[in-house]
């Protein structure tokens, strides 16, 4: 493996985190009991359970399985300062990917083969390391509850127990919104290419291997300066808010937006340069770049 990319030895996760993921955070850590629930009752029985059906069901990668793979993972460890989770690929339609980790468990990865087909090696590793931004983060415990509660609000019947279910989500759902830009950031900081991580996004929203090498990138991103006139009014924020109340992650243009933006920052500058300070960035009013 040839290592070309600058290892930021020592990295932190506040060095690079969004402040949305940061508030967002903070607002979580204030509902009592959160991590104690999923670490202690939900943690060992759905870490066994999502770990028997994924290594069931998916194949491992490694330096004897789709090695090209596995490199990829070490690089953006390497970059990251991360210790190398286990990484696997699953047969599915679907472009995704996804992680999982409790504390005490062996974190893994799943990338999708859809996602594969679709991406380029660089923009592979993109992928890996998005993932493993919600590692560096140690975003596991709340993701691991967010997706127990989408379950878990469509199997409830209405009444007091259901509601409570659908505002936790609703609560939990904007956080996992606020972290995407924090592991959107990992992305960057790995491939060291701004272009590579938008393009990711691009092709998230609307490419396939037939239409990939026809897309323009340049293009896309001014999508960016439409989606942000329409928050000029009330209306238009209203709008946006009831689009994506229930989404995981922001729209695909914003998060490209936000990772163009921060790849001209003197925060990533610094940290290229292994110069890495407390980010001074503040989350700014409700109603400003926030919109999702």
């Amino acid at each position: 493996m040839v290592f070309l990319k600058t290892p930021l030895l020592g990295l932190r996760a506040d060095h690079f985190r969004h402040p949305l993921d940061l508030e967002a955070t903070a607002n979580l850590k204030q509902l009592p009991g959160l991590d104690v629930i999923v670490r202690n009752l939900l943690g060992p029985l759905a870490g066994q359970f999502f770990y028997l059906e994924n290594i069931a069901s998916s194949i491992l990668v490694s330096d004897q399985q789709l090695p090209d793979l596995h490199n990829l993972l070490l690089e953006a460890c390497k970059v990251l300062d991360l210790e190398p989770p286990q990484l696997y690929v699953r047969q599915h339609p679907a472009p995704n990917a996804y992680t999982f980790a409790m504390r005490g468990e062996q974190p893994f990865i799943v990338v999708h083969t859809s996602l594969i087909d679709l991406l380029t090696p660089e923009e592979i590793q993109a992928v890996i390391a998005h993932e493993l931004g919600h590692l560096k983060c140690e975003h596991g415990v709340y993701l691991t509850l967010a997706n127990l509660l989408v379950l878990a609000a469509g199997q409830l019947p209405w009444g007091a127990g259901a509601a409570v279910a659908q505002s936790l989500q609703a609560q939990l759902m904007e956080w996992v919104r606020c972290a995407e830009f924090s592991c959107d950031r990992a992305a960057l900081l790995a491939t060291q290419n701004p272009r590579v991580v938008a393009s990711v996004l691009m092709k998230l929203a609307g490419g396939s291997p037939t239409l990939a090498s026809q897309l323009n990138l340049d293009a896309f991103l001014a999508q960016a300066r439409a989606y942000d006139d329409i928050s000029k009014d009330q209306i238009g924020e209203l709008l946006k808010q009831a689009i994506t109340a229930q989404l995981s992650h922001p729209v695909p243009v914003l998060r490209a937006r936000e990772i163009d933006r921060w790849g001209s920052s003197q925060t990533y500058q610094s940290l290229l340069h292994n110069r890495p300070a407390q980010s001074s960035e503040q989350a700014q009013a409700k109603g400003g770049w926030r919109n999702w």
